[in-house]
């Protein structure tokens, strides 16, 4: 992930190796800008030379009204220098090899090639020849490293795409050091504990795009199964996914919208479960606007949560009690096939028969009655 993915080398998880496009980040980032002004943000999964996310805040750097742009790389990035070679670059020519873990720091980008706008061909002309500009590190850059830490501590913002194997550390860090961040992540995060508690709390939500099919750069050892999922462009190989959610504490305009509700509750459109005391809503569209008791609902619902108008009670993985309590365990198989009865919800379906249904977060209307 134009990340720091190299915890994959603790890790050695490939796929980690996910680097965002350029016109995905400027997509989300338009809708932060004022957010931005007078602060410092500190990219801390990305590789300086090839990440998009420091070449927006480079080339936005002024614009956005800065104050300082900090950016790490890490040791095993697969891509290093591939668009701006290393031995190019003021500050790192006595750097012992395969020395390739450092940092950026910029102040200001001035429009060093006289064309009259900040673009890359600037941020270029800084690296190479601003020896203060970047420096060696002496650590893997890794994210939690004592230096990164450091960073961390110095920063107002973090902006990344970190390692997706990590995110159950990766969260939780950022709030523990109360940082503002915009992050980009798989929509099953939210199924984690780390994670999903942070959301209940208040202290996360989600962006603006999300879901979608956004295309990612990966390695070229990559391997893509499903063919309609990759592509190479200009030699480059891409892979597409549809789950990539932001996951952020900055303010956004729609978390403040109610959801529209207009269907009606009753009892035979919406069962109960066998194993909690709440009813199913198969669809976000369906909540029913007059019940006032507890409802499972899919995961997706949380894209469109307003705190001031749901309250959020947890999840089936961890409210779901044993089906074994309920019925015997064929009559909650799949396809004359046993499931698992604990972690999920079932539904009864008729003849004592009951069936799961998919993850579910339950929530319930503020200000409903009992």
């Amino acid at each position: 992930m134009a990340g720091n993915v190299t915890l994959s080398a603790r890790n050695n998880n490939s796929a980690d190796e996910f680097y965002t496009q350029l016109s995905d980040i400027e997509a989300e980032l338009r809708h932060y800008r004022s957010q931005f002004e007078g602060k410092i943000v500190f990219c801390n999964c990305d590789d300086p030379f090839e990440s998009n996310f420091f070449k927006y805040f480079a080339m936005n750097f002024t614009h956005l009204g800065l104050k300082k742009l900090i950016a790490t790389s890490y040791a095993g990035s697969p891509i290093t220098g591939q668009q701006l070679p290393l031995f190019d670059v003021a500050g790192l020519s006595e750097s012992r090899p395969p020395r390739d873990v450092f940092k950026v720091e910029i102040t200001h980008v001035p429009d060093l090639n006289g064309d009259g706008a900040i673009d890359m061909l600037d941020v270029e002309e800084l690296l190479r020849h601003d020896a203060n500009v970047i420096t060696p590190l002496e650590g893997d850059g890794s994210f939690d490293s004592p230096e990164s830490l450091a960073l961390l501590d110095e920063a107002d913002v973090v902006v990344t795409n970190p390692p997706w194997s990590l995110i159950r550390t990766f969260i939780p860090l950022l709030i523990e050091h109360d940082k503002k961040f915009l992050v980009l992540g798989d929509q099953n995060f939210i199924t984690y504990r780390e994670v999903f508690a942070q959301i209940a709390a208040n202290r996360l939500w989600f962006g603006y795009n999300n879901g979608g099919t956004k295309w990612f750069r990966v390695p070229d050892d990559y391997e893509i199964k499903t063919e309609s999922r990759k592509k190479v462009v200009d030699g480059i190989k891409y892979f597409s996914m549809g789950r990539a959610y932001w996951f952020t504490n900055l303010d956004t305009a729609r978390r403040h919208e109610p959801l529209t509700l207009y269907r009606r509750y009753t009892p035979e459109e919406y069962p109960t479960y066998t194993n909690y005391p709440a009813i199913e809503v198969g669809k976000v569209s369906e909540i029913p606007e007059n019940y006032d008791g507890e409802m499972g609902v899919p995961i997706t619902f949380l894209d469109k949560y307003n705190p001031d108008q749901f309250e959020l009670v947890g999840q089936s993985i961890d409210l779901a009690e044993p089906m074994s309590k309920y019925a015997a365990k064929e009559d909650y198989a799949k396809n004359g096939k046993a499931v698992g009865g604990t972690g999920k919800f079932f539904v009864p379906v008729g003849g004592g028969k009951h069936e799961g249904v998919y993850q579910r977060v339950v929530i319930k209307r503020i200000g409903a009655r009992g």
